[in-house]
């Protein structure tokens, strides 16, 4: 184990992460940041509600630009993953397989991970996801399906909350169910049927573009879509924060205070591992402000330039 103490560890290189790393660099502290390569903004095709960027830009781009500031200022990014976190003493450990390193503060960006429907290709799954026919985020790109027809997989509250959501933005809206008959309440179908929103029973499978469009087999027969999103849940990169003693939410996230702090003093997240809105903005302002509650910790025992 190395003798030396960062100031401050980052774990993830998202946007969270990265915004983390500028602004920590820009204050002068030691800081590392891990990056094992899987940050979901990289999926984003064209982001068109990123402010600045009237024509929108590609997220493994804006990943890029983001990447660069942060080196620009100095901040160490190191490809690799961690495989645990606690915390012995004052001072916290951050192992990457058979490495550890220590810090003062560790701030986590693990973001999470959407779950994909069953039985599509890894290689089809991504070409569909950069022509726009498979979605992740209404919240992000609702409105590009403007009066487009679309599929929601999924079913219950989720589903229904998510095709209700997209109804805003056409009226040609089915939702799917991923295993067989749909699972919902009397108050998910009675909102369903106000709204319009088809259903049919799953299985869906079979998937392929066809023609400009994404299609699937579902128990009504192959239908073909101009885009689907799948309602299908994620996965909270949260198992860090749990092995370190962090409290956790029912669903999962990590539990926060206003400065972004977790329940283990030192720790901080931001980004999607915390509850809120999935959105880029809302993880750069959140790794601003927990940045600066890091600096001002740090700076109680250490307030001047070394």
């Amino acid at each position: 184990m190395s003798e030396h103490v960062d100031d401050c560890i980052i774990i993830g290189a998202g946007p969270a992460g990265l915004t983390a790393a500028i602004y920590l660099a820009r204050y002068h502290l030691d800081i590392r940041m891990f990056d094992c390569g899987t940050s979901r903004a990289s999926w984003i095709p064209t982001s068109h509600n990123h402010a600045g960027f009237p024509d929108g830009i590609n997220g493994a781009e804006l990943l890029d630009r983001m990447r660069e500031q942060a080196a620009k200022y100095g901040a160490l990014r190191e490809p690799k993953r961690v495989t645990d976190l606690t915390k012995p003493d004052d001072c916290f450990t951050v192992t990457c397989d058979d490495e550890t390193y220590r810090a003062h503060t560790v701030l986590l960006a693990t973001g999470v991970v959407n779950n994909r429907p069953e039985g599509i290709e890894e290689q089809l799954h991504d070409e569909a996801l950069s022509r726009g026919l498979i979605r992740y985020c209404p919240v992000c790109d609702g409105y590009e399906v403007t009066d487009k027809k679309v599929a929601v997989i999924g079913t219950g509250d989720h589903g229904t909350a998510e095709a209700q959501f997209l109804r805003g933005y056409t009226k040609d809206i089915t939702l799917v169910s991923p295993h067989g008959d749909h699972d919902l309440s009397d108050g998910c179908s009675k909102a369903l049927d106000d709204a319009g929103i088809k259903r049919v029973a799953g299985p869906c499978g079979e998937f392929a573009i066809e023609n400009g469009q994404i299609g699937f087999a579902t128990a009504e027969g192959r239908m073909v879509f101009d885009t689907f999103y799948p309602a299908l849940g994620s996965v909270i990169r949260s198992g860090l924060a749990k092995n370190c003693g962090a409290k956790l939410g029912d669903e999962g996230c990590v539990l926060v205070g206003d400065h972004l702090e977790t329940s283990v003093n030192g720790l901080f997240a931001a980004g999607d591992v915390v509850l809120g809105l999935d959105q880029i903005s809302h993880a750069m302002g959140q790794a601003g402000v927990a940045s600066t509650a890091i600096r001002n910790r740090l700076a109680e025992k250490m307030p001047l330039r070394r």
